[in-house]
């Protein structure tokens, strides 16, 4: 029986210029956990979750079921991942043994508020496939490879930042620079001291039906044609993770604030973000806490100074139903 487990990432700086050849800063925290379990059977079987199950005590079960996991649970992206790695083994000639198997899953992330919940659980079903088939795959292609399961196979948008944390764990900046990318198709990935960090939080409204922001003002296709404000964007936010890794690496925690906010202040001009979101944001920041998403919104990460500071901040934040949690990283 192989048991592997991915945990829950946040992205700290420069999201979302990871798709648009920009740099971010990122970080796991194993508060929350997607874990696999893959053990040799006479089929070919992927066990459903509770996710996937359509049975539920009563509607407010099935409300509050929907609400955490989200309405697709994991088989499918579990299948797209099959199928990824299939891909791979062909395309680079490492021949897979024809044991079958069944793979078991469960995860408590929260799949819609932008903690990378279907990445761990891809991230979690690869590693148990490495090691059932004997495949040692590099951690940049890993993150290829989860990227595509979710980009090729089911047509989800996403950039690499989330599958390159995932590999790695830990801090990480990432470098997702066009030369870099169009020559060898990954990144620079520099893993980072996670003692650099200074006090954080993570906050995640429990109540918002739709976790994340809604998208407007078609960014990838403006980016595309070359649109001067979205370009312009996506190299303050690279710029951005720039200054963050050396306000880590001087231990200038002023300064790491002062981007987490102009992080989420660049983003609400181009997107349009929900008032759930920019409540969480606004009453974090009202408590004296730096503030920005985590993801694509219904999670927020930023600072704060001591834990009396961090006392004050969960208390402003639970009475409008947030919860909010001190990060293991």
């Amino acid at each position: 029986m192989i048991e592997t487990a991915a945990y829950a990432r946040v992205g700290l700086l420069g999201n979302p210029s990871d798709g648009y050849f920009g740099k971010t800063i990122a970080f796991t925290l194993k508060n929350f956990r997607s874990r696999v379990v893959l053990y040799p059977s006479a089929r070919l079987e992927i066990k459903p979750s509770i996710a996937d199950i359509p049975i539920w005590k009563n509607l407010a079960d099935l409300r509050e079921t929907t609400r955490w996991s989200g309405y697709y649970g994991g088989i499918r992206i579990i299948r797209a991942l099959l199928m990824r790695f299939t891909d791979y083994c062909l395309a680079e000639g490492i021949e897979l043994h024809d044991r079958n198997f069944t793979i078991e899953y469960e995860s408590n992330i929260p799949l819609r508020l932008g903690l990378g919940g279907s990445s761990a659980i891809i991230t979690a079903t690869l590693r148990a496939l490495m090691q059932f088939y004997e495949v040692e795959i590099s951690k940049p292609v890993q993150a290829n490879l989860a990227l595509e399961a979710e980009t090729k196979e089911l047509g989800v948008g996403a950039g690499l930042q989330d599958r390159v944390i995932l590999a790695y764990e830990g801090l990480v900046y990432m470098d997702f620079a066009r030369e870099l990318m169009e020559q060898r198709g990954y990144g620079e990935y520099e893993p980072l001291d996670a003692t650099l960090l200074p006090n954080l939080y993570v906050a995640y409204r429990t109540s918002l039906s739709e976790g994340t922001e809604i998208f407007h003002n078609n960014i990838r296709g403006r980016f595309e044609a070359g649109d001067a404000d979205i370009v312009g964007a996506m190299q303050q936010w690279a710029r951005m993770a720039e200054d963050g890794r050396a306000a880590l690496l001087s231990a200038d925690r002023d300064k790491l604030a002062q981007l987490i906010d102009a992080n989420f202040d660049l983003r609400s001009r181009l997107y349009k973000v929900s008032e759930g979101n920019l409540l969480m944001i606004r009453t974090a920041r009202e408590a004296g806490a730096s503030a920005k998403f985590a993801g694509s919104g219904g999670a927020i990460v930023g600072t704060y100074r001591d834990q009396q500071h961090f006392e004050t901040l969960r208390q402003a934040l639970a009475a409008r139903d947030i919860a909010v949690i001190q990060p293991r990283i």
